[in-house]
């Protein structure tokens, strides 16, 4: 049962890194490397200031804005100086390994008996059921490791229902349009690279808060934490298409969250089966490997299929 509480608790954090790399990746049509820095500067802004004894709050806002920060330099970057998006993403990622060692000060922050997020749930949790640990489907779980998945269930679904109801409103609907067609966003007197720009700030914003709430889960913020995680959300959103697809943002961001989940679950069963964790990278590469071929094959075999039918 930990293995599944674990699972779906890092899923749900890293949604929200998934949704960030969903409004880039999918909305925007923007490949955007900064996330593998902007996660890292959540997670170290937020265990610098928790040590100094921050509100977990407001530590996490102070952390969502850095990210939005980081994402406002790579957009700048592109629209401004005119540096193809794959490099200006690259620039401020390389730029922001630098910039955490900064903040942390070192290369590992450790979060020990410092407050969470989770506090009041893990409160609440043991207002109702008093003592270490609950029951959940007959198995004995942490009161933390329960309040935890509480609190991130409750932040992933409101941040995933305010992104639908945004992209539904004028503004929203003009970022979308900057996406599938930037001309005829000109045409109507948008602005295509401010939209481009506050897109990139809310995704990076998002990939921050997910990195805070990852360092709070873990007890500690790590510089090197965030290496590859941009792979991590691509197969998310993968997976997720394949099980929803994407028709709506709603089902496209309910497929996200899906997705992220269902990776992690993956992942955590081939670590309880022996996968050695130096091989993890590789084989979350073969995963999104195989998530963006399979889905082709299949339907070119449907489509064979098909053909030899009516041929008959």
């Amino acid at each position: 049962m930990g293995l599944v509480i674990g699972a779906f608790t890092i899923g749900l954090i890293l949604s929200l890194l998934s949704m960030g790399v969903w409004i880039s990746f999918r909305v925007l049509r923007y490949t955007d490397i900064t996330v593998d820095g902007s996660i890292t500067l959540g997670a170290s802004v937020v265990a610098v200031l928790l040590v100094r004894g921050w509100s977990p709050w407001m530590a996490m806002l102070v952390a969502t804005l850095a990210g939005g920060l980081a994402g406002f330099v790579t957009g700048t970057l592109h629209t401004r100086f005119k540096i193809q998006e794959l490099l200006s993403g690259i620039l401020v990622m390389t730029a922001l390994y630098s910039i955490n060692l900064r903040v942390m000060g070192r290369s590992n922050v450790p979060l020990l008996d410092v407050a969470s997020v989770a506090d009041p749930a893990r409160w609440l949790l043991s207002r109702l059921n008093p003592g270490d640990a609950i029951m959940i489907a007959g198995w004995r779980v942490p009161a933390q490791d329960a309040a935890m998945l509480l609190t991130v269930l409750v932040i992933t679904v409101v941040v995933a229902i305010l992104i639908q109801k945004f992209l539904m409103t004028h503004l929203g609907t003009a970022l979308r349009a900057t996406g599938e067609n930037a001309q005829m966003v000109r045409a109507q007197g948008i602005n295509n690279e401010r939209m481009q720009v506050f897109g990139l700030v809310c995704a990076n914003g998002l990939v921050a808060m997910s990195g805070a709430l990852l360092a709070q889960y873990q007890g500690f913020a790590d510089v090197q934490m965030g290496i590859g995680m941009i792979v991590w959300g691509l197969a998310s959103i993968i997976i997720g298409e394949a099980l929803v697809g994407r028709l709506t943002p709603g089902l496209a961001l309910c497929g996200t969250i899906m997705g992220t989940i269902l990776f992690r679950l993956l992942i955590a069963i081939a670590l309880r089966w022996g996968l050695n964790p130096n091989d993890l990278k590789l084989v979350t590469a073969l995963f999104v490997f195989a998530a963006l071929v399979l889905p082709g094959r299949v339907r070119m075999l449907s489509e064979r299929r098909m053909r030899r039918r009516a041929a008959q």
